[in-house]
């Protein structure tokens, strides 16, 4: 493995923005009654995550340098 690994802003971005959709997802499913269109929104950020990892790792954003 690489010494960087999980360490470069790329993958703290994604990692956030996943985290921030299972929060969403989580709050939306406790909600009375469960607010669909929500949990949906967070399954889009937990889908839109890996994708903005590999264009920030494009970009650069996936080295400590």
């Amino acid at each position: 493995m690489a010494d960087n690994h999980g360490n470069t802003p790329a993958a703290w971005t994604a990692v956030g923005v996943a985290m921030l959709g299972f929060l969403v997802g989580g709050i939306a499913l406790m909600l009375s009654p469960v607010s669909m269109t929500l949990f949906w929104v967070g399954i889009a950020l937990g889908v839109v995550s890996f994708p903005l990892f590999l264009i920030l790792a494009r970009l650069g954003f996936h080295t400590e340098h």
